[in-house]
């Protein structure tokens, strides 16, 4: 696979990545299965998909502690994306950004992913009492330490001011991202940013405009979260199916059988060029490889709990879309249905 770099730290990971949080939490819990996780996990390392990219607050817990099970045979192939921030309650996630804290959350991931360094420490979301600074400042000290290889931050807010409506080749006004790169400077002055974790999809372009430029230009680069829309843009899901309540889709204003009947168009168009491409290539494919167009320093990491998706997912970076393709596809109708 592609090799492709983080951002100026030079650390290098395959083109497209996987994001393990599917694998136990927040997605149709009847079908997750440890055993065909670590499979999953073996598959992609395997293939070259070697950025795993996971939280502490996935599960929460057990997601690290999946991941650990294959890290223990093959550290040497992954690269270990981890965040913290976040605390998981009954009915409720709270930000904890006490340096304290994260220094515990950091200890408690290694030794939960059975490693002695984590490469990329994210903050998953930084807590409104503590400043930012203080924060970033106790996750450099653990870079100093020999615990971290880089840090990164995940974007904040964009999906709460989120309107319908926009989509690619339509510029988002408002400044969806400004709350994140305003964070982003903050912290640049305490320790270098290597990566920013953001949505980026077909149906979810808005880091486009104003993140990625930003990104861009620092040398930062963007992990592409959600590039499959939540498994949306696969062209797998059918409208009225339903989700089971655990699923977080079950409560999502975009997958409501309304809503997702009136997105088709997106995974028509997408369908359509994969048709184009040959047997065997699929919508998934077609929208992860527009993502690895966007730019050198952008990395895909599609959630995924199954071997078959995995495989399927790692094939898209050999997907090389035409200007045609690029073409068809920005002209493709905006998303529609709130993020609200």
């Amino acid at each position: 696979m592609e090799r492709r770099t983080i951002g100026a730290t030079a650390l290098e990971v395959g083109a497209i990545g996987l994001g393990c949080m599917p694998m136990s939490w927040a997605y149709t819990g009847s079908r997750q299965r440890g055993d065909e996780s670590v499979r999953a996990l073996h598959s992609a390392l395997d293939q070259g998909a070697n950025l795993l990219d996971t939280a502490d607050m996935y599960g929460p817990f057990t997601n690290e502690l999946l991941i650990g099970r294959v890290l223990r045979e093959r550290r040497a192939d992954a690269f270990v994306s981890t965040k913290a921030g976040l605390l998981v309650g009954d009915q409720h996630i709270v930000a904890n950004g006490r340096p304290g804290y994260i220094r515990r959350a950091c200890d408690a991931s290694l030794r939960r992913l059975q490693t002695d360094v984590i490469d990329l420490y994210q903050l998953h979301r930084a807590d409104p009492e503590i400043p930012v600074e203080e924060t970033w400042g106790a996750m450099a000290e653990l870079v100093r330490a020999g615990k971290v290889r880089a840090l990164g931050l995940c974007a904040v807010g964009a999906r709460a001011s989120r309107r319908a409506g926009t989509g690619i080749g339509r510029p988002v006004t408002g400044g969806l991202h400004d709350g994140t790169i305003r964070q982003l400077e903050r912290v640049q002055q305490v320790f270098p940013v290597a990566a920013v974790q953001a949505e980026l999809s077909v149906w979810s372009p808005e880091a486009l405009t104003g993140l990625l430029p930003w990104c861009e230009a620092r040398g930062i680069g963007l992990v592409a979260a959600m590039p499959l829309g939540n498994g949306f843009l696969s062209g797998t899901l059918t409208p009225g199916q339903g989700f089971e309540p655990d699923d977080v889709r079950a409560r999502h204003p975009r997958f409501t059988a309304e809503m997702m009947a009136a997105n088709q168009p997106l995974v028509v168009g997408l369908r359509r060029i994969a048709e184009r491409h040959g047997p065997g290539v699929t919508p998934a494919q077609v929208a992860l490889a527009w993502v690895l167009t966007r730019g050198r320093h952008v990395i895909p990491v599609p959630g995924a709990k199954h071997e078959r998706w995995v495989t399927e997912n790692a094939a898209a970076a050999e997907l090389a879309l035409t200007d045609r393709d690029l073409a068809e596809i920005a002209q493709l109708p905006p998303a529609q249905g709130s993020w609200d």
